[in-house]
Order: structure tokens, then sequence, then C-alpha cells
């Protein structure tokens, strides 16, 4: 075993464990540009790689709705939002990044809220897995309705992809705006103009 492994071996904390599968197919890939895997600066890539990849797809397996383990009564009837969210996801075209902000928006029903972190754990569960940006504000959104149902929805996602930003047409700071808004957000005028403004800043 060479010595940069013996003493990674030895120093990294290895909770996530090895994937071998990730691991073989990481040096297939390296070997497939021209890079020679076996060389001192690429021996602890692959394991690298599969730890990483295991941090950021943590959220395949998991159901967005299912983070709002949370829910209670209060004497509340006005909009509740949690602006500028960060997030970070990988597009499912290039196996690329993308990251932005999310802002999260609902009208209770009859009182029934949530812990305000809870919305922040919606959002990063359905970041974590091989995504595109429309579908997860839709996860986002369709994950409130489900625990709490509300009398209205409103998910706005800003990020930029870095699939277009370091290659392809290369338009670096571009951003990609999506939003969904269900129930009285997207009938009723007056509450749609309400939410959105709070979203944009404008009170």
């Amino acid at each position: 075993m060479p010595k940069v492994i013996e003493e990674f071996n030895k120093t990294e904390n290895q909770e996530i464990g090895q994937n071998s599968v990730i691991e073989n197919a990481v040096r297939d890939i390296l070997k497939a540009i021209g890079e020679n895997p076996d060389r001192t600066g690429l021996l602890l890539t692959p394991n690298r790689v599969a730890r990483m990849y295991q941090e950021l797809f943590y959220g395949v397996d998991k159901d967005p709705k299912d983070e709002i383990t949370i829910t209670y009564r209060e004497d509340h009837d006005e909009v509740i939002l949690v602006r500028d969210i960060s997030f970070y996801s990988v597009c499912e075209h290039h196996l690329i990044p993308f990251f932005g902000k999310a802002h999260v928006a609902y009208l209770p029903k009859d009182g029934l809220i949530t812990g305000l972190s809870k919305l922040a754990r919606v959002v990063e569960v359905a970041s974590k897995r091989p995504q595109i940006q429309e579908r997860m504000t839709t996860q986002i959104a369709r994950a409130i309705i489900d625990k709490l149902d509300p009398l209205g929805v409103a998910v706005v996602l800003e990020a930029e992809h870095l699939c277009m930003s370091m290659r392809g047409i290369r338009k670096a700071g571009s951003k990609t705006i999506t939003s969904v808004l269900k129930g009285v957000f997207q009938t009723n005028q007056a509450s749609r103009a309400e939410v959105l403004s709070l979203i944009m800043g404008n009170y």
C-alpha cells in the first residue's frame, strides 16, 4: 500500500465509508480523460469523490415532506415566509453544481404551522440529489402542501448553473428563476401580488 494511502487511512475520518463502485468508476473516468489515477495527486481522489457523493446525494432516497416533523396550531392567519435559504444541488444533465437561494412562503389554514427550520430542511433534502431546478421547486411546494394543507404556497428559486457558466454558453453570473404558486397565491391576484412583493423584499 502506498505511504500516502496509509497516512490517509490513519488520519482521515471515514464515517461514511468507502464506496468501491464509485471509486472504481472515478478511476475509469480519470483514465478516460488521459490522467494517471495512480499518481500521487490523484491516489486519494476516488475515495474522496465517493465520500463527497454520499454527502451531495444523501437526499436520493428521502422524501422532502418527511422533514416537516413538527406541526402545531397558532392564532396566525397571515403569510409565513423564509427568504434566502441557500442551497447547493447537482444538475442531472451534466452532474455539475447549481446553487442559489430559495424563498418559501405559505398561508396557514386553521392556524396549522411548522418550525421555520423545517422549511429550510425541505429545501436541503430536495437539493441533495441529481436534480433540475424546475422539479426541485415543485417538490418543495408539494412537500408543504402534503404536510400542512395550507391555503396557499409560494416557492421561488434563483440559481446559477455551472453547466451554463463554466461550459457551453459560458455566461457566468446568469441566474435562472423558477416559481410555483398554489392555492390562493395562484387564484387570487391580491394574494399573489402580496406574497411576491414579500419575496422580492418590497415591504
